[in-house]
This record gives structure tokens, sequence and C-alpha cells, in this order.
């Protein structure tokens, strides 16, 4: 948890400024979104094979290769003003996506680790703080982020490319605490024996509730990347904003979010993840279609900090929820396929959102995002509505 808020600082400062670096450079809206999309569609082809493998193996070497690479990439950032190499180390790295301090394409690896640690009854509340953990750290790294509008030396692109050395630093410490890290899983099943049909029974259940969680991400992903990765650059173009002003206002978001997250742990154990998840996002999603129609930039602003708080302080919540869908073997494979059925539409969005953000249309993202967030949560509740209290393990009960 500790590595996550080193991690998430870095992110903050990229989120905020990655695309308004980019733009700086004199590249186009659909340029950046098309390079972020790349960022996201690699991110979810390492997922699903690292999920799965980290079930057969051990899960701490996966770690330690995800902080390797983002090193490389940071530092590659940090020495090259621009061309393929910039972009390759933004796509591998996976830079500006505001990954909330998890480790990219590796984010399901250290959830299924961190299961091992919790009982369920106790997840929707360590998860919540893992997430929080992430939100202040990104809201401390977008403080970061107005480096570049400042005077002097540190301004300007020399600002923008300091940014990437505070991921080199946080990927530094983190390789060590993770090094020094324990981890009791080894990739054999602690079961021994099992009864055949027993299991085969409660594969299939597994499998149902995985195929449903699948499709679910999709519309929340389409939602997300429409919405998300640009939304630094949508405040430039609608408000003629600069990172001195963008910056602090997405800090707020973030930090205002890390609480929501405490809360929403909280929360999950008193009235069931579930019941947390939809009231949540139901308030998130009136102002999702307020954000675009506000006139004035402090009350688009306030309605990015509260819609990001109840939208995204639920994220704990929907972790901890994935994560009691299956046994102890499976978790990497059901947080691969939460994190790739996420990834995959969500990478489309950037692409989309950049193209008609340049041709203009600074409203019409948020409102197609607003109709897949609909589908998405009125589909959640009715799913998932038995398992709003999760059990240590699936039993004939929760059928």
């Amino acid at each position: 948890m500790l590595a996550r808020a080193f991690r998430s600082v870095g992110q903050g400062a990229l989120v905020v400024d990655l695309a308004l670096y980019l733009h700086s450079l004199g590249w186009s809206g659909f340029r950046i979104g098309l390079t972020l999309s790349a960022a996201g569609l690699f991110g979810a082809a390492v997922s699903l094979t690292a999920g799965v493998l980290s079930d057969r193996l051990r899960r701490r070497p996966f770690l330690l290769f995800y902080e390797v690479l983002t090193l490389a990439c940071a530092l590659t950032a940090f020495l090259v003003p621009g061309g393929p190499l910039l972009a390759a180390a933004v796509v591998l790295g996976g830079f500006g996506r505001g990954a909330n301090g998890a480790a990219g394409p590796f984010s399901p690896v250290e959830q299924a680790w961190l299961a091992e640690e919790v009982p369920a009854a106790r997840r929707g509340r360590v998860y919540g703080l893992n997430t929080a953990m992430g939100f202040f750290g990104m809201g401390l790294g977008s403080l970061l982020a107005m480096l570049p509008s400042l005077p002097g030396p540190f301004g300007g692109d020399r600002g923008y490319r300091l940014l990437f050395l505070a991921v080199a630093a946080a990927t530094l410490a983190n390789l060590y605490m993770l090094f020094n890290a324990s981890e009791r899983h080894d990739g054999r099943s602690p079961r021994g024996a099992k009864n055949a049909a027993g299991d085969s029974h409660i594969r299939r259940r597994e499998n149902k509730m995985l195929t449903g969680l699948v499709l679910l991400n999709s519309l929340n992903g389409l939602a997300v990347g429409l919405t998300g990765p640009l939304i630094s650059y949508w405040f430039a173009r609608r408000f003629d904003a600069g990172p001195e002003t963008i910056a602090p206002v997405m800090a707020a978001g973030f930090l205002v979010t890390g609480g929501a997250a405490l809360l929403s742990g909280k929360l999950s154990e008193r009235v069931g993840i579930v019941t947390s998840v939809v009231w949540a996002r139901g308030l998130g999603l009136a102002l999702l279609l307020a954000l675009p129609l506000a006139p004035t930039f402090a009350l688009a602003a306030a309605a990015y900090i509260l819609r990001s708080a109840l939208n995204r302080g639920s994220v704990g919540a929907r972790q901890a929820l994935t994560v009691g869908l299956v046994r102890d073997e499976r978790r990497g494979l059901a947080t691969s396929l939460n994190a790739v059925s996420m990834q995959l539409p969500q990478s489309l969005g950037p692409s989309a959102a950049g193209f008609l953000f340049g041709a203009g249309q600074l409203e019409l993202p948020f409102f197609a995002g607003a109709v897949f967030q609909g589908a998405y949560l009125a589909a959640y509740a009715w799913f998932f509505r038995g398992h709003n209290k999760p059990q240590d393990e699936p039993t004939e009960a929760a059928a």
C-alpha cells in the first residue's frame, strides 16, 4: 500500500500535464488521444497474461519488473524531448492515464496479492484505504503539475520533463520496498484434493459471475475513456486554462476522492458493497451530465471535484467485490479480467474524445459517456444484487 502511495505521486503529476506537454510540442488532440489509446491497449494485453500467470507463479516478481520498466520509460521521457521514443515511453509506461497508484498492467497481480492478507469481511474497508492512499498521492502529485507554469529555469517544457524524474524517484523507492516484502503465495493450491463434482459446480458459477463482470465493465470502460484521460485537455480547450489553474483543481479532486474512498470502505461494511456503489455513482452520473454545461471554470471545477469523489471513491469497493467472486487460486484471473474488460473499451475513448474535442465538439463525449454510465449502473445493481455482502469463499448459499 505504501508503494502505491509513492507511485501515485508521479501519476498525479502526469495525469494533469502529459496531455498539456504533448500539446505544447505541437501534437494534435487526435494524436494525443491515439497515444493514450495505444497505452491502454498495451496495458490490457499485458494485464490478462500477468494475472493468469500470477495464479501459477509468485506475484512479487511481476511487480518488480513493472517498476524496472517504469523507471526505464521515465528516464527516456526525461531525456528525449519528443518524437517516436517519447511516444514509446508514454505507451510502455502508461503515463498520463491516472492509474491512482496502481501498478499499470500489473495491477491485477497487486490486487490478488493484497487479497491474500485480508479476510472477505474487511476487504471493503482495506481496499478503500488502499484506493484512498493512491488518491491522496495523486493529489500531491497534481500540485507538482504546476511546475511548468512557474517562471524561471524550471518552467515550460523543461518543467514538464522534470516531472518524469518524480516518477523515476518513486520507482526506486518501490523497488526497495517490494524487494523486501514477504509473500505467502507460491502458485500451489492450498486446498489439496478436491471433490471434482463440487469444484466443477463452483467453477461454473464463478465463470458466470466473471462473464457478467466483463460485459458490465465494457460499458464502464467506454464511459471512462470518453470522459477521463483528456479532462485536463478539455479544461484547456473549454476555458483556455493552463497548468497553474488546472493542477489545483485536479489536486483537490484527488484529495477529496481519497476521503470519499475511506468513507466508501466504511459504508460498504455497513450497507453492502453494491448498495454503496450504486448510490454514489448514481449521484456522480448526474454531475457528469452537468459538467460540460457549466458556464464558468469555477462551476466546472466544482462539478469535476464532486463527481470524482462520488464516482471514483467506490473503486476500492468494486475491487473488493471482484476478488470475492472467486476462490484464491483464481483471483489473478478475476482481477485480470476485471482490468482488461475495462482497459480495452477504455482505450478507444481517448482517440474518439480527442477527435471530437479537436473538432470543437466539447460536450458530446460527456453525454455519450453518461449513456454508457447509466446502462452500466443499472446492470451492476441487478447482476450483483446477491453479492452485496461478500463471503470468504463462494458457497452453495451464494449461488
